[in-house]
């Protein structure tokens, strides 16, 4: 680089104008390269180039629209352009001198300015000394910057050019400026500063607070080296940033931020002690040090849990009465339960601290999906005024996302638990574990396992998760699990919680439910909310009965919102309303009836047909027996049965044969005939013993030629004396024979508790049967032979 002196030669009167960022570079005389992506300007900036033009004015990018900019520029000379690859222009410029803008002759399609040269004014004694000034603070500035090999020959020419440059101060000052790397507002200053003595007067103080800056920097490594032993690199670094910190007067402004939100969470005294220990750590490490990343994520972590916070204590039975009631029907045992619940939690407030109820049993609700489990549980939340957490736990089979894991492995965060009391910022919150009889376990742990302490209210005031490594106390916080079935729940697990079964909806609750929440909800979410849509509960029951069969709601909400999608469909090609929806003009929007309800009717003229109950976790359900005999020996099984349920038949068919006398039924029969009992849907998983009194019926029911009563249902559990012993699932099983249509429900006497736990419509639409042994179901479910009944129509 070489200086060379400023010359103001007569301009055109018109210059192509070249809009740039902020800010502009000084008028240095110096190339300066400048890149050009607008197509416009370079195809402009390539003919004034081949026409001889090198004159062109660099202008803020704005100034053609907005008259409140400085209307200064920078006259350049072009040296030279070169089309990049990416068809940009390369350019290298000379920035020359300070113009005046007077007017933009032209802003479409490229810029055109008329411009007025402005040269420095001749220099006073008082402005020559501030230029001297200048120079020798500049010259002392380019000592004090380190400097490799590389960067030698480039401050030997800087130097050149100031010694040239020291006695004209104008050109002085643009120069130092442009070599130091200042902000941008302080060149945009500068640049628009058209006296030589109010630049330097503005460019000396922060050459000055330039000079003070690397002199602390000199006294900092001065100290550092006096302290250094030689060969200790690691150490030089850290007593350098020690240095850096005392010159500061503080100990680093993270570590400080840090230090304060933790003061701020009122840690437990272990939790703090950890924390203290953690921040000891990260003040001696190495900024930038990937230990220290990990040391600052555990903090953050600790600091942001809620240690102490907890939620105003709502433990009012009355509200949530209210708030149950309103946001679900039926279930009215579940729902006194539930107030039982809240109840205790509200008297015992005061233990643990005032946690509130802390030793109080953890609820876990069972029943087939889509009947409310998971939004009582956000019911008991709103109630309670508490936040709610979900943990889906379905398909979860690695400890770690329980308890965590430990710091010392890549990546390691918290457990999901204390992920969730993060997020909500409550110590206390409801926190539903969602779908616990789908925990799965292999070699990375047993997630159930890990459960055992969270559950537990004796253990659960000092939860310990991997990778916070100090307890946390979980007693404050209400957990609700929800599973549909209990086989897969392990014993010890399952023993820390209260089962509350929730068994489904009759009709009639499905109806209600319906016409309360799921069509308006419906109807809000397909844009119908202000639309006049009546759906009678005719229709209602219709599609309850006919294209849904369920213990919950799900299936019935997704029937109502493909109705809602018709009609919104009708309204967009024109449709007014109102929207009158009954029995004939269901099938317009839902189609044909998915289920057939004759297909449910057992044959009353076929014997060995019985209609059987059983509980499945998607809710009770009719379980058709069918037996038939044929040429042969032995029996044959089928239907995809279970060793328990094959064992039944077995002992229903030894009781039979036992007893065969007593019934007419001729020996020769189990010899010369083989028998084969089916129990249809062969694609469907069965087991269990409640089948055994229906299949006792069933072949019965064939080898004496008697039908069983179509309209009956029957459960329980036989025995080789005849004994019929109590079976579970009785509340399912029982909607499922009403919603069936039977009317008659043949069940072991020992079960008659259950019936308490049935609502009033159920129990006067069914007429239940209790019997103790087998020969009294024999009585009620089986019809005279069709001998018989053919005899009495003759003599009628």
């Amino acid at each position: 680089m070489v200086a060379t002196e400023t010359i103001v030669t007569p301009l055109p009167k018109k210059l192509f104008a070249l809009p740039m960022g902020d800010p502009l570079p000084l008028p240095t005389q110096q190339p300066r390269p400048l890149t050009i992506t607008d197509p416009v300007q370079a195809r402009v900036l390539e003919t004034k180039l081949a026409e001889g033009e090198r004159l062109i004015v660099l202008i803020r990018a704005g100034l053609e629209s907005d008259p409140a900019y400085e209307q200064i520029g920078v006259l350049s000379t072009v040296h030279q352009i070169v089309r990049t690859p990416d068809q940009h222009l390369q350019v290298l410029l000379r920035p020359m001198q300070r113009v005046h803008i007077e007017a933009l002759i032209r802003s479409e399609p490229y810029t055109v300015a008329r411009v007025e040269p402005l040269g420095d004014e001749d220099p006073e004694e008082e402005t020559i000394a501030l230029g001297r000034t200048l120079a020798q603070q500049f010259a002392l500035w380019l000592d004090m910057q380190p400097q490799t090999n590389d960067d030698g020959r480039n401050m030997a020419a800087i130097r050149s050019i100031a010694a040239d440059l020291a006695r004209q101060p104008g050109p002085l000052s643009d120069f130092v400026a442009s070599v130091m790397d200042l902000e941008d507002s302080h060149l945009h200053t500068l640049l628009e500063q058209r006296s030589t003595r109010l630049r330097l007067d503005f460019l000396l103080p922060i050459m000055e607070s330039e000079l003070q800056m690397l002199e602390v920097g000199a006294k900092i490594q001065q100290q550092v080296r006096r302290e250094l032993g030689q060969g200790q690199r690691e150490h030089y670094l850290r007593e350098q940033l020690k240095a850096i910190q005392q010159e500061l007067g503080s100990q680093g402004g993270d570590i400080e931020s840090l230090r304060e939100r933790l003061a701020a969470a009122k840690l437990s005294d272990a939790a703090a002690s950890e924390a203290e220990r953690e921040l000891e750590r990260l003040d001696r490490m190495p900024e930038g040090s990937a230990e220290g990343g990990v040391v600052r994520s555990y903090l953050e972590a600790l600091a942001d849990l809620p240690w102490q916070r907890r939620s105003r204590q709502r433990d009012d039975v009355s509200r949530t009465r209210k708030i149950l009631a309103q946001d679900h029907e039926g279930l009215d045992a579940v729902k006194e339960r539930i107030l039982e619940y809240v109840a205790v939690r509200k008297l015992t407030a005061a233990s643990k601290g005032g946690d509130g109820a802390a030793r109080t049993q953890v609820l876990c609700f069972v029943g087939p999906p889509g009947v409310g489990k998971t939004s009582l549980a956000r019911s008991i939340a709103r109630s309670l005024g508490r936040k709610y957490l979900r943990l889906s736990l379905g398909g979860v089979r690695d400890e770690a996302e329980i308890r965590g894991h430990r710091r010392t492995y890549v990546g390691a965060m918290p457990g999901r638990l204390i992920q969730g009391l993060r997020n909500v910022g409550q110590r206390d919150p409801v926190i539903v574990l969602d779908e616990i009889d789908k925990l799965g376990a292999d070699f990375r742990g047993d997630p159930s396992a890990a459960l055992l302490e969270v559950l537990d209210p004796e253990q659960n005031h000092s939860f310990v998760d991997h990778y916070l490594d100090v307890p946390f106390d979980l007693s404050g916080a209400v957990f609700i699990a929800t599973a549909n079935g209990l086989d897969s729940i392990p014993p010890a697990l399952l023993d820390r919680m209260e089962v509350i079964q929730l068994p489904g909806y009759s009709d009639e609750d499905k109806v209600r439910i319906a016409r309360r929440h799921l069509l308006p909800r419906q109807m809000r979410t397909n844009g119908l909310g202000r639309r006049r849509v009546n759906i009678d509960d005719d229709a209602l029951r219709q599609i309850i009965r006919g294209y849904t069969r369920e213990a919950g709601v799900r299936n019935l909400e997704r029937e109502l919102a493909q109705v809602g999608r018709k009609i919104a469909r009708e309204v967009v090609d024109g449709g007014r309303g109102p929207f009158e929806i009954d029995v004939e003009t269901l099938p317009d929007y839902l189609g044909p009836a998915k289920i057939n309800e004759e297909d449910d009717i057992v044959d009353a003229d076929l014997p060995g047909i019985v209609s059987g109950l059983a509980w499945t976790p998607a809710g009770g359900e009719v379980l058709v027996i069918e037996a038939s005999k044929m040429r042969g020996e032995g029996m044959q099984l089928t239907g995809q049965l279970g060793d328990v349920m094959k064992e039944s038949a077995t002992i229903a068919l030894s009781y039979v044969r036992a007893h065969a006398e007593d019934w007419k039924i001729d020996e020769t029969l189990f010899e010369e005939q083989a028998l084969h009992v089916h129990l249809p849907a062969g694609a469907v998983p069965k087991d269990g013993p409640s089948a055994g009194v229906g299949l006792a019926l069933s072949l019965l029911s064939l080898l004496s030629d008697r039908p069983v009563r179509s309209d009956v249902a029957v459960t329980g559990e036989l025995t080789l004396r005849g004994r019929v012993l109590p079976v579970g699932g009785i509340e399912q099983k029982v909607l499922a024979a009403k919603r069936n249509g039977k009317t008659t429900i043949i069940m072991p006497r020992r079960n008659a508790r259950d019936l308490d736990e049935l609502t009033p419509d159920v129990r006067e639409a069914l007429d239940f049967v209790l019997v103790d042994h087998f020969e009294e179901a024999v009585a009620i479910a089986l019809r005279e032979s069709r001998t018989d009944q053919q005899l009495a129509e003759r003599i009628d």
